[in-house]
């Protein structure tokens, strides 16, 4: 029984020393460098009011680019985030800034003249109203009233620097290139969000960053996907990922299907994960879990190998704490080079206390996107199919 949990303990430690390579590799690395700068049209899903909504819309404006638009959408004529939008609009009139919305009923909104520099066009309403993931129903919209070739899509609370378009389009000019993408770090308000932050940094991103050096390369994150408009017209557009709820895992399968790669960039961003209390968290991350379950189910059976804090607790329990230690040594050698040198996650210098307590909490969030198809999503409740699409629940 010792042997086989030491043989288990040496698999966690390859797989920690393995991510640990990954992330020194991509700290070293260089991006393409930018040659041309094509217009670029970046779409926005908008849902809710954030705390830092506003902060995150108004980096997107500061950006450092010579052509771009920035197209909002919401398919909630009341939702709070247009009126920030529109004071966006009227605090930056020199830029492209437009505003896509609609009613339950399909019908579009009057747009305001500062809003739309040119016209947005004729609005499909019938189009958003036949997918099952809100977002993507959104997408479609922006997507046909988008004037240029290159599209960025981000989540609606993702804060960038100036330079985040240019290091984002560049890898684009490879041929070979169909899909970049950036890693993200977490600010949160509360020791809830705190430690998903903290999550997110040490475990999630170490994950994102090894995942390539196994063969495991057709995925992309929400926090920044920049492709070819021609490339989304190939794979039948965003309606060909319409019902799923993991979009941007589909998303990048598709494009991947086309024979082409994902490029993760050395640009980082950063989203708000607000201030959520225990429950919201909760939820969050078992959503996230179940929804990984369902993209890749072995990879997900297999997490629990990858957690140090497991078998070193277990070793711990055996009576061998020389191997403990030296391997949860080795996750937080990982987690810190991850969070600190990779995402410069200065939070992190106050939060690494939490890592052992985030990593523990990681086995019952595992434990709880195991079993279950029920998810709250955006204030829905859907159930999961086995493929990944989703239904709304009865």
């Amino acid at each position: 029984m010792i042997y086989l949990l030491l043989a288990l303990a040496a698999a966690c430690a390859a797989f920690q020393s393995l991510a640990l390579i990954a992330a020194v590799k991509h700290r070293v690395r260089r991006d393409p460098a930018a040659h041309c700068f094509p217009p670029v049209s970046i779409l926005k899903p908008v849902h809710g009011l954030d705390e830092d909504f506003v902060a995150a819309i108004r980096s997107h404006a500061l950006l450092d680019y010579p052509e771009y638009e920035i197209l909002f959408g919401s398919n909630d004529p009341n939702d709070p985030a247009l009126d920030a939008i529109r004071q966006l609009a009227t605090e930056f009139p020199d830029r492209a800034i437009r505003l896509v919305a609609w009613g339950p009923s399909g019908t579009g909104l009057p747009a305001c003249p500062c809003l739309s520099p040119q016209p947005v066009g004729q609005l499909m309403p019938q189009s958003a109203g036949t997918a099952k993931n809100g977002k993507v129903g959104v997408l479609l919209e922006l997507a046909a009233a988008a004037r240029y070739p290159i599209l960025v899509v981000n989540d609606s609370d993702i804060r960038v620097e100036p330079d985040y378009l240019q290091r984002v389009v560049a890898p684009l000019e490879d041929p070979a290139i169909g899909m970049v993408t950036c890693l993200y770090r977490g600010r949160a308000h509360t020791l809830a969000g705190r430690l998903e932050a903290v999550g997110i940094a040490t475990d999630f991103i170490p994950g994102v960053l090894v995942a390539p050096l196994v063969g495991v390369s057709e995925f992309a994150l929400g926090s920044t996907m920049a492709f070819r408009a021609a490339d989304l017209e190939r794979i039948g557009g965003f309606g060909a990922i319409r019902d799923y709820l993991a979009d941007d895992y589909q998303l990048s399968r598709h494009i991947r299907s086309l024979g082409l790669k994902v490029w993760i960039s050395k640009c980082v961003v950063e989203t708000s994960l607000g201030s959520p209390g225990w429950l919201d968290a909760w939820r969050h991350q078992v959503r996230w879990a179940r929804t990984v379950r369902v993209s890749r189910p072995g990879g997900y059976v297999g997490l629990p190998l990858s957690n140090a804090a497991l078998w070193a607790a277990l070793l711990a329990a055996c009576g061998l704490w020389p191997w403990a230690a030296a391997l949860y040594a080795l996750r937080l050698a990982v987690g810190l080079t991850a969070g600190l040198l990779v995402l410069g996650d200065r939070a992190l210098l106050c939060d690494a206390w939490l890592i052992p307590l985030r990593d523990l909490a990681g086995l019952a969030i595992w434990a709880a996107g195991l079993f279950g198809k029920r998810v709250v999503w955006r204030g829905q409740r859907l159930i999961l199919q086995p493929d990944g699409r989703i239904v709304e629940e009865s």
